[in-house]
């Protein structure tokens, strides 16, 4: 296996682990249902979300990392 080889498939892993990650993000406005009263206007981040905010930027840098270095051509 090459080091091109490699790279391509940690990309495709951080591609699907971010679609699958930001699935499972909680919303955080309510859409329509501010308009009639229904939103919160104070919410407290839980530690399970602040995790999950923090793993997601990480596989956000990497994802982007390995997309610039794959389409500079720096990896022959």
């Amino acid at each position: 296996m090459t080091v091109l080889s490699l790279l391509q498939i940690f990309w495709v892993i951080s591609a699907t682990s971010l679609i699958i990650l930001i699935m499972l993000h909680s919303p955080k406005g309510d859409g329509i249902g501010a308009i009639g009263g229904q939103a919160q206007l104070f919410t407290s981040t839980k530690s399970a979300e602040v995790t999950l905010n923090r793993i997601t930027w990480t596989l956000t840098l990497i994802f982007m990392g390995i997309t610039v270095i794959l389409s500079a051509g720096w990896v022959g």
